[in-house]
């Protein structure tokens, strides 16, 4: 793993205020393949749904079991899935399964709504499985959208991809006035909204494929995932920019909206509506790259040389989250897949924390959750030196590695960029750096790379650029 030494702008006594950080006990993970992990809680367990018919739960989102992984006959999610979803992997030209979510209704029972893909096509099928049990078996209703057709769509009008949605990535939620929605698409034309009957999961009538929310001329956004705050009474739409593949740039932006359906904007107020792509070009990422928040990103914290060499300090094309608000605790979650920097396409679960600044937007804690709740911290806790990585706006491969900063205890921040810092009401960060302001939280985590407990920070600007830092820890050599 690559290693940089600090720079001489970094004097002793900032170092000194990074250490003392590793006495907490490790948090003990346990980590699972899922892609796509869509989340739900059933008392006090944690399960993700994902692609190819995985699946995984935790009781802590620390340490994962695997549950089932793989479109086979003897899969314990749906036994005899290739009969008993045949209508749908026959339409689909497909062998395999792609995002699913399940949701618990009324009748106490969990509904899977399921989706299958050819994948060099938007023919695609999306239906819904009924199971009394979380774990399953879950038994098919059959099939409520199809797309890719040749001629007549579901709506009645011809099937246009540039303009219509791939009927996949579907995510069902509540409202927060007890209305089911389901939110879904891929590429294509769009992400799209449908209202579903509460009673029964199927989507009420006269709908065809339901309001469009975003996306056109296959723009590669997909997906979605809502998260209602009761904290901001907002709405966020969460999204994947980019391809998954480990080259491919994905990366987690979001929106937010007063009412489910939209409009949804972003930080600067640019309607997400008019995030397309351009007609007549395949993919024209430039085109919808400036729109929606920026969360996350390919990036990787260098270790230092004052640090042990370091694997797994990094994301490669994280994506296709889902999100959870803990009522009781008031703690949100983000959990999605990631890939790693240099271990090609092997992904794994990983769950962070998030917070909302004090713009009403999430904050990601740049490490994985490792058991800790924010707190009230010193400005003495909070000075020393960091590695600084800026995500940026633009739908990328390229790797951002991290810079050495220092927050210095007279509010100037020097190093790879300058600027100021502030801390307030117990925990909040305000960060100028280059004449840009950010809005955020101080964290303290705990940091695998460095097998040591620091403090974080995670920001946010104006224009949807998210900026994190993670203290170096030069005491563990």
């Amino acid at each position: 793993m690559r290693k940089r030494s600090l720079t001489a702008l970094i004097s002793l006594s900032l170092l000194s205020a990074c250490s003392g950080r590793n006495s907490a006990s490790p948090p003990e993970f346990e980590n699972v393949s899922v892609h796509d992990p869509s989340v739900i809680r059933v008392e006090d367990t944690y399960y993700v749904f994902g692609s190819h018919l995985a699946s995984a739960k935790s009781k802590d989102l620390m340490k994962w079991t695997q549950v089932s992984s793989g479109v086979t006959d003897d899969n314990v999610l749906i036994p005899n899935v290739t009969e008993e979803l045949s209508e749908t992997l026959s339409w689909a030209q497909s062998d395999t399964l792609w995002a699913p979510d399940v949701i618990q209704l009324a009748d106490g029972k969990f509904y899977m709504y399921y989706d299958a893909c050819r994948g060099d096509s938007p023919l695609s099928a999306l239906g819904i499985a009924v199971a009394d049990k979380i774990e399953g078996p879950y038994k098919d209703q059959g099939i409520i959208l199809k797309s890719g057709m040749s001629g007549i769509g579901d709506d009645g009008e011809v099937y246009d991809s540039t303009e219509k949605p791939n009927v996949v990535d579907p995510d069902v939620f509540f409202d927060k006035d007890g209305k089911l929605w389901m939110v879904y698409g891929s590429y294509s034309g769009g992400i799209f909204i449908l209202e579903l009957d509460p009673a029964t999961g199927f989507p009420l009538k006269d709908q065809g494929y339901g309001k469009k929310l975003l996306g056109a001329n296959h723009a590669r956004i997909e997906g979605p995932y809502m998260l209602y705050s009761p904290e901001t009474d907002y709405y966020y739409l969460f999204l994947s920019y980019g391809g998954l593949d480990a080259d491919g740039g994905y990366n987690i932006r979001v929106a937010r909206s007063k009412h489910p359906a939209g409009p949804f904007e972003d930080s600067e107020g640019k309607a997400m509506i008019e995030a397309q792509g351009t007609a007549g070009v395949l993919f024209d990422d430039p085109a919808y790259a400036p729109y929606g928040v920026k969360l996350m990103g390919n990036h990787e914290f260098v270790n230092t040389d004052e640090e042990p060499a370091a694997t797994g300090a990094g994301y490669i094309s994280p994506g296709h989250n889902s999100a959870y608000y803990d009522e009781k605790s008031g703690q949100y979650y983000l959990i999605f897949h990631t890939r790693f920097p240099g271990l090609g396409e092997q992904h794994e679960v990983r769950a962070h924390q998030m917070f909302m600044n004090e713009a009403g937007w999430p904050v990601v804690a740049p490490h994985r959750y490792g058991g800790k709740k924010i707190g009230k911290y010193t400005a003495k806790e909070v000075s020393g030196a960091y590695k600084l990585v800026n995500h940026g706006k633009e739908i990328s491969a390229e790797l951002v590695e991290s810079q050495i900063i220092a927050l210095n205890t007279d509010g100037t921040i020097t190093g790879a960029v300058t600027g100021t810092w502030s801390l307030s009401n117990e925990h909040t960060a305000k960060l100028t750096i280059e004449g840009t302001e950010y809005s955020g939280v101080f964290l303290r985590e705990w940091n695998e790379a460095t097998a040591s407990d620091v403090m974080t920070f995670s920001a946010l600007s104006a224009e949807g650029v998210s900026v994190w830092g993670s203290h170096v820890s030069p005491e563990n050599k």
